[in-house]
């Protein structure tokens, strides 16, 4: 069986900026920081096309409340970039003409943000009433412009983890195929200065977890993941582990206007996320990264348990 070939991704902050607040965002500190210019931007993507990028993700904050997003997508699609991608809120896309100059741009794949399963609990957490119904309008624009690779993730946190099998309905009514849970990074920006009001524990969220990716099972989309997890709480779901997939299809770069990483999957697991001592042993301990540094610190790790087999 032929080796798969690793695809460059890179990833390009265009800054912090961001019509919403969220209380979790890892990036709540930067918000300040001055955005990349459009010449920044558009050197950026000449340089992803020169080093061989096969996916490009353009992110903020919120990129697309940028006046030139549309022509930076353009533009990386006219430099022959394969993929365009984009995570967002979603809100802006609340306007159809927008929506469809972004599918006319060439924009191949969209990642929307959905942290509730209604308005109470997504604006609750993005600070940013109207969001979770510009959301939906937005989702229900682009399938009207016949566009379908969209896709999803929502952040886990106290306030949503319970109410995963209802966003997994959400993105199964909306016949979303490509999802991602991912555990809150408390290592930085809100959700360490709010680590006791937001981070929940993950023997807690873990079962929820997993039955959010068990309706999508159910529903035929085996590209639901999750990311950020210990492995010990998620046996039989390996094949549903973002990094485990990400470590296999790609080679990470992260471009923002403060740091430039040229390997974002080695140095979270050399930075970011660690192994204790409890996980010596396990059978999962080559293949998985461990927890973030804050939550280990914050909590200790007596909720890792060393698998006996895969």
């Amino acid at each position: 069986m032929p080796l798969e070939i690793k695809r460059l991704k890179i990833v390009v902050f265009a800054g912090y900026s961001c019509n919403n607040r969220c209380r979790f965002c890892v990036g709540s500190e930067k918000r300040a920081l001055p955005e990349k210019s459009t010449g920044e931007l558009l050197r950026e993507v000449a340089e992803a096309r020169r080093q061989g990028a096969g996916v490009l993700e353009l992110i903020g904050g919120e990129v697309t409340i940028r006046p030139d997003f549309l022509k930076i997508v353009a533009a990386a699609k006219k430099m022959g970039i394969q993929e365009v991608v984009t995570a967002t809120n979603g809100r802006i896309f609340a306007d159809k003409a927008f929506a469809a100059a972004a599918v006319k741009a060439g924009l191949d794949s969209i990642i929307f943000s959905v942290h509730g399963p209604d308005a109470g609990t997504h604006d609750a957490l993005t600070c940013a009433p109207g969001s979770f119904e510009q959301l939906k309008k937005g989702l229900a624009n682009l399938k009207a412009l016949g566009f379908r690779r969209i896709n999803g993730n929502t952040t886990v946190v106290k306030q949503n983890f319970r109410r995963l099998p209802e966003i997994a309905r959400f993105y199964a009514a909306r016949r979303i195929r490509n999802v991602e849970y991912i555990f809150v990074d408390p290592n930085y920006g809100g959700a360490m200065s709010e680590f006791d009001e937001l981070v929940p524990r993950i023997s807690l969220a873990a079962p929820w977890m997993r039955k959010a990716l068990a309706i999508g099972r159910d529903a035929g989309f085996r590209q639901w993941k999750v990311r950020y997890v210990p492995l010990c709480h998620f046996k039989g779901y390996f094949d549903q582990i973002s990094e485990m997939n990400e470590r296999r299809l790609f080679s990470t770069q992260h471009w923002a206007p403060d740091f430039k990483n040229t390997d974002a999957i080695v140095s979270r697991q050399q930075v970011a996320r660690r192994k204790t001592e409890r996980c010596l042993g396990c059978a999962a301990y080559k293949i998985c990264e461990g927890i973030w540094n804050e939550y280990l610190r914050r909590f200790g790790d007596k909720e890792l348990k060393p698998l006996k087999s895969l």
